[in-house]
Formats: C-alpha cells, structure tokens, sequence
C-alpha cells in the first residue's frame, strides 16, 4: 500500500506541530487528546526501560511546554541547569558561609528571573506613578509556569541545604522532575523529595491505578469545560469586564459564579494532571480538598491550593518566625506571609489586597483560637457549623472580588452595586433570562458539597467495569465534552499566574 504525499498538506501539518501564541497547548484542547495518545502508546511499550522512559517523559514534557509557550522552555532548562549544579555544590561544601551563600545565589537568581518576567513593568509603574519617573514600560510575555516551576526549584535547593535529602546525581533526572508535563504548567507544585525517588522505580500500574487516573482526568474534564467554562463565558467575564453596568443581582451571581469557576477550572487541571500521572504509575500531591466546606479560614487553606500553601508555610512563614516569637510577630509573620502569597499570583495591588485580607481574616482566627472556651459563643451543631461554613465563603467571596477585578475602581464597584444597588425586583427577570446559569451553579455547588469518601466509591465500581466499558464510558464523555466546549478555548485562570 503506498501513500500519496502529494495529498499531505505539510503547511497545515507544520501550524499543528510548531507553538501557536493564539492557540496554545492545553489539557483541554483537541490537539493534546493526539499529542497524549501518542505519548501514552510510546511510553507503555518502554515502562519497564527506566533510561528510555526517562528520556521519552523529557522530550515529550519539553515539547508540551515548546507547545504552550514557544521557546521560553528554554527557562526550564536554563533553571534546571543552574539549580542542579548549586544544589549539588552546596551538597559537596564543607562549610556552612559557602553553603548558605549558594544557597542565597540560588535564591535570588530564581527569584530574580520571576521578577523580571512578573513584576518589571509592576515596579517601574509604581515608581513613575509615586516618584514622578519616566521609566519606559517594556512588552514582557509571562512565561507559562514560571511561577510554579520557580518555587519548586528554590524548594529542592532549601531542602538540599536543609540537609533533608542528597541531591540527585543525574541532571536527567532532575530536568524530568522539574518538567513533568501533566504538573509543568499550573501544578501542583511538586516537592523533589516526594516525587524523585518515584522517577527510577519500578512501575507497574494496577486497575485501582487506571480507575484512578480515569476518573480523575474524565471529573477534572467536567469541572474545566462543564462547569468553569460556560459560567465564565455566560455571566463571569461580562458582568467583572464593566460592573457599573449591571445591578447588585448580577454582580452577586457573578461573584458566586467566579467562586465556582476558579475553582473548577484550577482543581479540574490538578485532577487532570494527578489522573494522567497515576496513569503513568506516579503520583503527585493533591492540592484541592472540597475548600467550600470549610468552616473557618484556617481550614480553607488547608484545603485550597495545599501545595502554595504548605510552601509558604514550610518556606516563608517558618523560616520567618511562624508563631514561635510571640502572639505580635505570629500575626506579622501570617501578613507577610499572605502578601507575598498575593503578590505571587500577580504583579497587581488587586492581589495584594487579596492576599492582605486573607492575612487579616488568619490573624483575627488566631486569636479567637486563643479566647478561653467558656468565654466564646455557645456552640450549638450542627447548626453553629452551617453557620460557619456559610460565613467563611461569603468572606472568600468578599477576597474573589479583588482577585477577579482588574483594578480597584472595578472592585469597589462590584461591591457597591451589591450592597447599594441590589434591585431585588429584577431577580424574577434575572432568573428567566440566566436559568442555564443557575443551573450551572447549582449543579457546581451540588457536586462540591457531595462527601470525598464518594470519589473512593466511585473508583472502585469503574475498577468493576469490563475494558470495552471503560472505553466506551471515556468515549462517550469526550463526545460530550466536544458537544459542550466553547468555540474558542477558555483560558485557564492559573495560566497567568
């Protein structure tokens, strides 16, 4: 059988291959069903051949990032590079002055390289809006990930210097680690000490394994375009995009939409990446644990984004001080803490305020902690619990304002619009034109309140499902999901950060 080449279109073949700066790689774009496929084929026949395997998670990893962001994978490289060699200089010192100064060029050199990318303009902005300078503003692209990818090296060359592990030998295995594809661009961020001693084992995926990694990709699936997608496109982005524009009803909704939304969309991309990393026999960290349950703020952040959190509290707000120098410095330490955390989403007072408000709501939650029992409010559950949980997510909604705006102007707005401009009479208006919406809502709301436990269930009947079920059950799902996709990709909210 012979093939007509002159019916190849090698122009069109060529634009599917080579980054596209409209048209990025993404989870949940049609090319990666291809782009995985071809990976999950190559990478079975050689799970058993731990150099080849290596080499073929490097290569594929790599491309997936050229694909998302063009050349700047020459970063990861360049980062992988430096942060190996100084991780291992540091091991091989011999005293403590030389350690700790690899330790602080490390530090700056990634911090560094985020700021320039992250927050130049930021600054230079600032400055010539409080200083009266003339500072020129660059056009600066946001390399995909940095941010995450950045705080993972800086994680590996604190622990090194830490004395917690040995760094590894090979760069191979470090540049696996740090551009393992299903994590590279919007996390979790990956601790080295969890994940590399898993990069040589040996792997042999089980059904609980395949019905994990299954379930996870098909539900993370759902939540991106399902849920986040059509209430961004439907009610989100229009109503933040100009607030004066719309009552108090609209920009409520908006607000609980946009809760919703950033949450689908960024826990539906850790679910994909957790799934198709079981698939591959490896496993990375939750990072999201149902957070709108949670009945107070502490516990919001145990439950959201887990792996910014606990990096900020194992690499900022211990080494600060934590809460080991006095009631005073635990909160000044908690402030830091959650500005930076704000400032690292993004070069924008919006997200300081964000970050500011979280690390006032953890102070004040602190120091009711420390209120002697018999002196705080009855409790009465499981009552006083609703209560809680209904409070702690108004207040994170409160913070979801500041964080979906762009600026305060149109913060302030959202705000007062609900509290001075609610027009109550247009809720009946409001639900007959946006019916759709609500029922996006409730059926977002209805599946985040369903107990975790579920999720274990739920692996262990489609382990019970015969192979021709499975597929048929993956196939069925992305026909639909190709039904109910937006005409044009959605943007992840977390690929900006």
């Amino acid at each position: 059988m012979s093939i007509n080449l002159s019916h190849i279109d090698f122009k069109l073949l060529a634009e599917q291959l080579l980054y596209n700066s409209r048209d990025p790689l993404l989870f949940n774009s049609s090319f990666f069903l291809y782009f995985f496929g071809l990976f999950f084929l190559i990478y079975s026949l050689f799970i058993n051949k731990v150099n080849a395997r290596i080499s073929i998670v490097i290569l594929f990893s790599l491309y997936f990032f050229y694909k998302a962001c063009g050349y700047y994978v020459g970063l990861i490289i360049l980062s992988a590079v430096v942060d190996f060699f100084i991780s291992n200089s540091i091991y091989k010192a011999r005293t403590s002055g030389v350690k700790r100064l690899l330790l602080i060029i490390s530090i700056v050199l990634n911090l560094g390289m985020l700021s320039y990318f992250k927050y130049y303009n930021f600054f230079l902005e600032n400055s010539n809006l409080l200083f009266n300078t003339n500072y020129t503003i660059i056009s600066i692209a946001l390399p995909v990930g940095i941010s995450f990818y950045t705080f993972e090296n800086i994680s590996y060359t604190i622990d090194v210097y830490r004395g917690h592990f040995k760094p590894i030998k090979s760069f191979g295995d470090y540049l696996f680690f740090l551009s393992f594809f299903p994590k590279l661009m919007m996390g979790p961020i990956v601790r080295a000490a969890d994940f590399i001693p898993q990069i040589r084992s040996k792997l042999s995926p089980t059904h609980f394994d395949l019905a994990f990694g299954l379930f996870y990709i098909l539900t993370g699936c759902f939540k991106k375009i399902v849920i986040s997608d059509f209430l961004r496109t439907n009610i989100v982005d229009f109503v933040f995009d100009d607030p004066s524009r719309y009552n108090g009803v609209y920009c409520l909704t908006a607000t609980y939409a946009y809760a919703l939304v950033i949450y689908c969309d960024f826990s539906g991309y850790s679910d994909m990446a957790r799934g198709m990393a079981k698939w591959m026999g490896y496993d990375i960290n939750v990072n999201f644990l149902a957070p709108y349950q949670s009945a107070n703020i502490t516990e919001f952040w145990r439950k959201w984004h887990i792996s910014l959190s606990s990096w900020l509290r194992d690499y900022l707000y211990i080494p600060l001080g934590g809460n080991r120098k006095g009631k005073i410095q635990t909160y000044i330490n908690l402030m830091i803490t959650m500005l930076l955390g704000g400032l690292w989403h993004g070069a924008s007072w919006n997200f300081i305020i964000w970050g500011g408000l979280h690390g006032a709501a953890l102070s004040i939650h602190k120091l009711y902690g420390q209120i002697p029992a018999q002196l705080r409010f009855k409790r009465i559950e499981p009552v006083t619990k609703v209560f809680n949980i209904i409070l702690t997510f108004h207040f994170v909604c409160l913070c979801w304002i500041f964080f979906a705006c762009h600026s305060f102007q149109d913060s302030f707005t959202v705000i007062h619009q609900i509290v001075n401009n609610f027009q109550p009479e247009s809720i009946y208006i409001f639900v007959s034109h946006y019916r759709y919406v609500l029922l996006g809502l409730c059926t977002g709301f209805f599946l985040h309140a369903l107990p975790m436990h579920l999720n274990t269930f739920l692996i262990n009947k489609i382990i019970q499902v015969p192979v021709w079920g499975k597929l048929a059950i993956t196939i069925t799902f992305l026909l639909l999901m190709a039904y109910l996709k937006m005409e044009k990709p959605v943007m992840p909210i977390y690929l900006q950060f």
